[in-house]
């Protein structure tokens, strides 16, 4: 398995195909929804492919100079609990910090806080989010 930084257009298509498999697909999302307003040319994606399968994504995007939030993270369900998303985070935590960011905001829903926790993330539970799709609560780590 290799977790890669998606910098060309068939990286981006691996973060894409995990989107469309592990969440438009399971939860019946609509390519619409799941594809906003931030999955831009500017949007930086990391991909884990387990030879040449994209099982995992997360999407990073600046909120402003200090902060990027890191979202979408999904895994394909058969690869769950493996430790992949946590990977996933760290090496988007990592290029976020080369890009200059000091502070990392998760948008987490409810049932995943404590894999967030666990890897350093701050639940600001005055601040529930309520989406389309999920209820969710914004999460901070200083980088």
């Amino acid at each position: 398995m290799e977790i890669l930084r998606a910098t060309t257009t068939a990286g981006r298509a691996g973060a894409y195909y995990v989107r469309i498999q592990a969440m438009a697909r399971k939860h019946q999302i609509p390519l619409d929804v799941e594809f906003d307003e931030h999955d831009t040319p500017d949007t930086k994606y990391i991909v884990a492919v387990d030879n040449y399968l994209p099982i995992a994504t997360c999407r990073l995007y600046a909120i402003d100079n200090a902060k990027v939030m890191l979202g979408r993270i999904v895994v394909l369900p058969e690869y769950r609990h493996q430790g992949i998303g946590t990977l996933v985070v760290r090496e988007a935590e990592t290029w976020a910090r080369e890009l200059g960011f000091t502070t990392a905001v998760v948008e987490s829903r409810d049932n995943k806080i404590p894999f967030y926790e666990s890897m350093g993330y701050v639940a600001d539970m005055e601040r529930k989010i309520e989406g389309e799709t999920f209820t969710c609560f914004r999460m901070e780590k200083n980088l």
